[in-house]
């Protein structure tokens, strides 16, 4: 979501500690590139003056320009900056608020579109996996074509209840009813999605609003789509003071927008960002860390974030297994279609590789080694078109044995070619690690390598 504007401020912010010393003018040229920057970025203006103002105050001082580091000074001070605008300053209310009686009930609400219904069934899915809860799920939304069906069909998905349709059944005869299933059959959780409009009328207020007074929700989630810029902004501010919102749940961050609604809506709504959507699949939500994605803003990367999503898929018995066979010199190429598929669980391949520090400097290069989520498919498909010989003893890989598995699997010779060099690679240095009783080389994440992360070429 912010790539257009992290390539800009990395270069801004390099620049600065590229210099050994910093003068006043120095910072004041970088501040009004960073200024433009933030505007390009659909960054709310009232946000980016009261940023520059508060980064200025901080960053003009003798302590700092005269500093042994300058530059790196000034980029901590941008980094907690961003972090305070993301975060209002308090990390402690973007958890969600489960403390209440049960049923939490929990109410979605949003402009159409803006992914309230998938939202809906992430947020139970989460719900579910991590925290251990019974979720119902009920859809008010009466309106558009199928929209009830469609919720009961995710929650069908996700394992989760979702409440029974009665034809002709209005929104608040739904939620009273959806309320008294949730307290008699000992849900922990009721979560209800509402109908939304193509854009904000005095309708869809009234009936939100009265919605909300018979189910008295714990949390009122907004869900806005990172997509619409400043228009999910204005309706953010105007949810907020007719409703009254506890958080909001931003969508469709992995797409290409230029991320100003994000850095613009807790400033706005004094509310904060509770949950991010990160792609299309039931498990695509993550809690919303301010500090990770100030850092990922400016290039810093989220280490953090790629260690936990490696715990969430990887078997650290099966991963400790592999790296002892690894460190031995004993890996195999079956060994490394498990690791591949770890990787496809763990989402994204352009998502994993913009979460390493420095990811936005070699964008080139890895377009160019075509990184991306159908060479992992790729190379598992070589692997499975080898014979069990093959893929415990790749000596005996021959040019026809290589011909055939090109065959077999769709792809070429030279793909071929370049998985077995990859392999040769990962075990020839992890063998030279084990040999000298070290540990981690690589991307280690929970003792496990992600196999063809770093081709040849980029280091």
């Amino acid at each position: 979501m912010f790539d257009s504007l992290s390539d800009k401020l990395s270069v801004i912010l390099e620049a600065l500690t590229k210099r050994g010393a910093l003068k006043e003018a120095d910072v004041e040229d970088a501040l009004e590139k960073v200024r433009v920057a933030l505007l390009d970025a659909d960054v709310a203006i009232k946000v980016v003056k009261d940023f520059i103002s508060s980064v200025r105050e901080k960053a003009i001082g003798q302590n700092i320009l005269k500093s042994v580091t300058p530059g790196q000074m000034v980029v901590k001070i941008v980094h907690d900056e961003l972090t305070t605008i993301l975060s209002g300053g308090d990390e402690l209310d973007t958890s969600i608020n489960l403390s209440s009686t049960p049923p939490v009930t929990m109410l979605m609400i949003g402009l159409q579109g803006s992914g309230k219904t998938t939202t809906t069934a992430k947020l139970a899915s989460l719900l579910t996996r991590r925290e251990n809860k019974k979720v119902l799920l009920s859809s008010l939304d009466i309106y558009r074509p199928a929209a009830q069906q469609q919720l009961a069909v995710l929650a069908e998905q996700i394992n989760v209840r979702c409440l029974d349709l009665i034809l002709g059944e209005q929104p608040i005869a739904i939620t009273k009813r959806a309320l008294q299933t949730a307290q008699l059959e000992g849900f922990d959780v009721l979560i209800l999605d509402t109908a939304g409009r193509l854009h904000i009328d005095d309708t869809l207020m009234q009936e939100v609003a009265s919605i909300r007074d018979v189910a008295k929700p714990t949390e009122t989630l907004l869900v806005a789509d990172a997509m619409t810029g400043q228009d999910a902004v204005n309706s953010a501010r105007e949810f907020n003071e007719k409703i009254g919102i506890t958080g909001i749940a931003l969508t469709r961050v992995d797409g290409d927008a230029r991320g100003g609604a994000a850095l613009s809506m807790r400033a706005v709504t004094g509310q904060p960002i509770k949950f991010i959507g990160t792609g299309e699949k039931t498990d695509a939500i993550e809690e919303f860390n301010a500090e990770r994605i100030a850092g990922s803003i400016l290039g810093m990367g989220d280490i953090i974030g790629l260690v936990e999503k490696a715990q969430q898929v990887v078997d650290e018995e099966d991963a400790e297994r592999i790296t002892k066979k690894m460190l031995r010199g004993q890996f195999t190429l079956e060994d490394m279609a498990e690791q591949l598929r770890q990787v496809k669980k763990m989402g994204s391949l352009e998502g994993l590789l913009s979460m390493l520090p420095g990811a936005q400097k070699v964008k080139k290069q890895i377009s160019d080694h075509n990184l991306n989520d159908g060479m992992i498919s790729r190379q598992e498909a070589i692997i499975l078109s080898m014979t069990l010989a093959e893929r415990r003893n790749p000596k005996i890989l021959n040019g026809s044995r290589r011909r055939r598995i090109a065959s077999g699997s769709g792809t070429s010779v030279q793909d071929v070619n370049r998985l077995l060099k990859q392999f040769k690679q990962v075990s020839s240095m992890m063998k030279k690690a084990g040999k000298k009783g070290k540990r981690g080389m690589g991307l280690g994440l929970g003792n496990a390598m992600i196999p063809g992360m770093t081709p040849p070429g980029i280091r």
